[in-house]
């Protein structure tokens, strides 16, 4: 009953308009009177950065920016959760329509520009929160802020949620904000790691807790940008990279109506998923084999996260699929993934 409840539901969310189905599902799900089914976590333990994560399987960041859902969303069967992206200061965002379905792709188009209600918001959320399992706190800069003075941002909004949860991501790889992918570049990203990786060890000397600090990167880059960006998390002493994030790209084999494919944004789901691969392969190149890597990026069902994981990453995280799909993917892929190693034995 609980299901078809569910299902409707769904149905009826994705009969309104993006941004207010979203709007609602988070309040739902946010709600103790969840209408959205519960879940069983499934085991399938992963130890990454010295951290137990019960199974591989994630909520990407962009889908709960406040931590307003952790309530409903911990009732999903999740291996972990990553909230945010937040930054220091509320911002409204970037201008309505900026969301926009692809159904006929299994896509969606975003230019949300890090609209959130800022860090000291989150934290309240979280201390608040009953949820105990594994969290990541995605962060970034406020629009204001110049490139020049983006380390500000992070460091801040770093001291505040570090000790809230279990790893730091940090985003600079979003599309949606001007000039925030300029940080992935040369002297610019050394700069912006320097400062972080600095805040973080002296945050350790003070009270004990290492915090982890993964980086978000683009599947724009080219391969050249790309090495240069993974030798320089590596040398800093980054603990891991998440790839990746949506794309700027507009693949051929779109099906949707061009209006819709032409909107500006980060494209996300089916058509990320080949270009998000290749990033994933190339960086698993060039990390080498024991760097942790969580990819994200175009996971619609389970054999799109086996080959995530054939492809070197440690874990996944999922986003437009458990829009589309609702909880029962997460289920799926783990299923898969103990088929396939019971396979192996």
């Amino acid at each position: 009953m609980v299901n078809m409840i569910e299902f409707f539901a769904r149905k009826t969310l994705q009969a309104l308009p993006a941004e207010l189905a979203h709007d609602l599902a988070i309040k739902a799900l946010g709600s103790p009177l969840s209408i959205f089914s519960k879940a069983k976590q499934m085991k399938n333990p992963v130890e990454l950065m010295g951290i137990t994560f019960p199974n591989p399987v994630g909520l990407a960041a962009g889908f709960d920016k406040n931590g307003d859902a952790l309530h409903g969303l911990s009732k999903q069967g999740f291996g972990f959760l990553e909230i945010g992206t937040i930054t220091p200061k509320p911002q409204t965002g970037n201008d309505k329509p900026r969301l926009f379905r692809l159904a006929a792709d299994e896509a969606i188009i975003n230019r949300m520009g890090f609209n959130n209600k800022g860090i000291d918001y989150l934290v309240n959320q979280v201390k608040q929160s009953s949820y105990k399992g594994i969290l990541g706190i995605n962060i970034g800069k406020n629009k204001t802020t110049a490139n020049e003075k983006a380390v500000d941002d992070y460091v801040h909004c770093f001291e505040k949620a570090r000790t809230l949860c279990d790893y730091i991501t940090v985003n600079i790889s979003s599309p949606n904000t001007p000039d925030l992918r300029e940080l992935q570049n040369d002297q610019a990203l050394i700069h912006l790691l320097t400062g972080i990786k600095a805040k973080q060890l002296e945050c350790e000397q003070k009270d004990g807790k290492y915090t982890p600090v993964l980086v978000k990167i683009s599947p724009d880059q080219n391969e050249q940008q790309l090495e240069f960006m993974v030798q320089q998390i590596i040398a800093l002493g980054f603990d891991g990279i998440i790839c990746t994030n949506t794309t700027v790209d507009r693949p051929k084999t779109l099906n949707s109506d061009k209006e819709t494919i032409n909107q500006m944004g980060g494209l996300s789901g089916k058509p990320l998923l080949k270009k998000s691969n290749e990033t994933l392969r190339l960086v698993r190149t060039f990390a080498g084999e024991n760097f942790p890597i969580i990819a994200v990026g175009g996971i619609i069902d389970k054999k799109d996260a086996l080959t995530k994981l054939k492809l070197g990453a440690n874990l996944i995280q999922i986003y437009t699929g458990f829009v589309l799909k609702g909880n029962n993917l997460i289920k799926q892929i783990n299923d898969h993934i103990n088929s396939e190693n019971t396979q192996r034995l």
